[in-house]
């Protein structure tokens, strides 16, 4: 089948983001918002670079003002509490900035959401599964069908026939998943299929990873750590000698998730830049060190405090897939303004708040497995000692204010920062959040609601 093009979906770069970013800046300024002399920037201007891709089908090209100055942050969402008092300061604003700021929350949302609808009595198409009840989301359109079916086709091709990724047996289950409607849904302006494929490789292999080695396909807390660490040298190559090289090299065919892993990175490395796949192999890091983590509770029937908890939740989540929207979109968000503090807490947020997403939608479907398994629900009742209920309902009150949160950090950022690569790959984050939420809600294969309401 021959690639289908772009997505209707594929967004494009308003000028009105960065116009917005100038309007709050100046009003900023007037209000004795502005830093220091002599503050020392922490969002630099992007350096010129050598990976420059055309342009998407549709690409709306804006002519972005050199970012100002942003005086450090160590303090968490000071840029934000800024940006949120230059409004407050000049009242309310014009009908089209007061569209963006409504938002339907956090400052600037509007832009940073190419797949939310904004006319006027738009509603969502109808599709199976219902929303949490009141749980803060955004509805966004069926992913494109077209790519969906082709990414389906593909990635299981891969999985059974290039990899030897799961038996027979198995076969329902990957079917599913839905992973091709999952990553069509999550990365709506990928330029291709070609460029979809990336990101969905790596997601089968992370699920892979995590089946085989931590859940209910043959995982165990024993012995996580050595098997792990082995998997990761898929991700980051072993450099050692001559003699032990080509062990190294046999082992990673050893298994499937090893298969996986080094297989989906081989097709990432083609397609990103060094500095990307660094970033995802920082990530990648991270999530392993949060199933460690998890492992490590198991092993000790330790049940960890709430905030012990949501820290394991900050490592051991979805942050290894928003991390790459630029590769899978075709560009890149230049290394030093991706390690900036304050995007690093955008980045941190979404994968927070999208990670207990999946502790809500899959709360009955663990609470039906063997053994007990942590999700946020649970750890609520057991340490603040209330019912099933009001514990599931806290959780969804604790992951509306990490959404806000993200929302009104990356407005903050995007009003510090209106460079075009910075604009485009917060908004693209934050339709990942997006496309989560809605694979979540919609995959009533995996998932259904406890009776709660």
């Amino acid at each position: 089948m021959p690639d289908p093009g772009p997505s209707p979906l594929q967004s494009s770069l308003p000028a009105a983001a960065t116009r917005f970013g100038t309007h709050i800046l100046a009003n900023a300024r007037g209000s004795g918002l502005e830093p220091a002399a002599g503050a020392r920037s922490a969002l630099p201007s992007p350096p010129a670079r050598a990976f420059v891709p055309a342009p998407a089908a549709g690409a709306v090209p804006v002519e972005a003002p050199a970012p100002g100055p942003v005086p450090d942050d160590p303090g968490g969402g000071r840029a934000a509490q800024q940006v949120r008092a230059g409004v407050a300061a000049v009242g309310r604003p014009g009908p089209v900035l007061d569209r963006i700021l409504r938002g339907p929350s956090g400052l600037g949302t509007a832009s940073l959401h190419p797949t939310r609808r904004e006319e006027p009595g738009a509603s969502e198409a109808p599709v199976a599964g219902r929303p949490i009840p009141g749980l803060y989301h955004h509805p966004v359109p069926e992913p494109d069908p077209a790519r969906v079916e082709e990414v389906s086709r593909r990635i299981k091709a891969w999985a059974m026939d290039e990899v030897q990724l799961y038996p027979d047996e198995w076969e329902d289950q990957f079917d599913g998943f839905s992973v091709g409607r999952y990553m069509v849904g999550c990365h709506p302006d990928a330029p291709t299929v070609d460029h979809l494929m990336v990101a969905t490789r790596l997601m089968v292999a992370e699920n892979a990873v995590d089946d085989c080695y931590c859940e209910d396909h043959g995982g165990s807390p024993i012995g996580l750590g050595g098997r792990l660490l082995l998997a990761h040298t898929a991700l980051d190559p072993l450099q050692t000698t001559k003699e032990y090289q080509p062990q190294w090299a046999q082992s990673l065919h050893a298994d499937a998730p090893r298969r996986a892993y080094r297989s989906a990175m081989e097709y990432f490395v083609q397609r990103s830049t060094p500095s990307q796949a660094d970033r995802f192999r920082h990530d990648m890091a991270r999530l392993h060190l949060g199933y460690l983590a998890e492992a490590a509770w198991a092993q000790t029937d330790h049940v960890p405090e709430v905030w012990e908890y949501l820290a394991m939740r900050q490592f051991n989540n979805f942050r290894p897939c928003p991390t790459i929207t630029d590769t899978v979109g075709g560009y890149e968000l230049p290394a030093d303004l991706h390690a900036q503090p304050a995007m690093q807490r955008v980045l941190a947020l979404a994968g927070n708040a999208t990670t207990i997403v999946n502790d809500l939608y899959s709360y009955t479907k663990e609470l039906a497995g063997p053994g007990r398994h942590l999700n946020l629900p649970v750890v609520i009742a057991e340490r603040e000692g209330v019912s099933d209920q009001e514990a599931y309902l806290k959780a969804v009150e604790v992951h509306n204010d990490l959404m806000r949160d993200f929302e009104a950090e990356a407005a903050a950022l995007a009003a510090a920062c209106p460079a075009p690569s910075v604009l485009r790959f917060l908004r693209g984050v934050a339709v990942w959040v997006d496309g989560n939420h809605h694979w979540h809600r919609t995959n009533t294969y995996r998932y259904s609601l406890p009776d709660f309401w």
